[in-house]
C-alpha cells in the first residue's frame, strides 16, 4: 500500500501500481472520521485542494502570498482583509461533468472549496493590498509600514 492519502474515499485500485493513490486509513470507521465540523459533504473528495499550499515571504518592502491554483480562473478566487488584520484567500474550482458514456479510470484532480486565513503582523499595510494571477499563480502583496529610522542628534562636547 502507498502511504499517500486516498482523497477519493473507499475507492480501490490496484495495490501494487506504484501510482495509485490508495492507502489504508487507520481513522476509518471513528466516530470523528466523516463527522468533522465545518466540512462539506463533499470534503473527503476535495481534501487535497482544501489543503491549497500557499507561501508567505517577507521582504523588507512586503509581505508576498504565492498561491498555484492550475484550473482556476481570477473570477473564482476571493482575496479579502478580514477582522482588520486577516487576510482571506478563497476559492471554488468545479467538478468536471460526468457524461451517461463516460469511463473514467482515473480522478486524481481535486474540486471544490478550499479557504486559507493568516493573520497579518502589526507592519501590514491592510488598505493596500494587491493581487494577481497569471498562469494559475496568484500573488498577493501586502506593502509593509515603513520603520521610521530612529532620530540621531549629535550632542557637541564643550570644555
Amino acid at each position: 500500500m502507498s502511504l499517500i492519502p486516498s482523497f477519493f474515499g473507499g475507492r480501490r485500485t490496484n495495490v501494487f501500481d506504484p501510482f495509485s493513490l490508495d492507502v489504508w486509513d487507520p481513522f476509518q470507521g471513528f466516530p470523528f472520521s466523516n463527522s468533522l465540523p465545518n466540512l462539506p459533504s463533499s470534503a473527503p473528495e476535495t481534501s487535497a485542494f482544501a489543503n491549497t499550499r500557499i507561501d508567505w515571504k517577507e521582504t523588507p518592502q512586503a509581505h508576498v502570498f504565492t498561491a498555484d491554483l492550475p484550473g482556476i480562473n481570477k473570477q473564482e478566487v476571493k482575496v479579502e482583509v478580514q477582522e482588520g488584520r486577516v487576510l482571506q484567500i478563497s476559492g471554488e474550482r468545479s467538478k468536471e461533468q460526468e457524461e451517461k458514456n463516460d469511463k473514467w479510470h482515473r480522478i486524481e484532480r481535486s474540486s471544490g472549496q478550499f479557504m486559507r486565513r493568516f493573520r497579518l503582523p502589526e507592519n501590514a499595510k491592510v488598505d493596500e493590498v494587491k493581487a494577481s494571477m497569471e498562469n494559475g499563480v496568484l500573488t498577493v502583496t501586502v506593502p509593509k509600514v515603513e520603520e521610521k529610522k530612529p532620530e540621531i542628534k549629535s550632542i557637541e562636547i564643550s570644555c
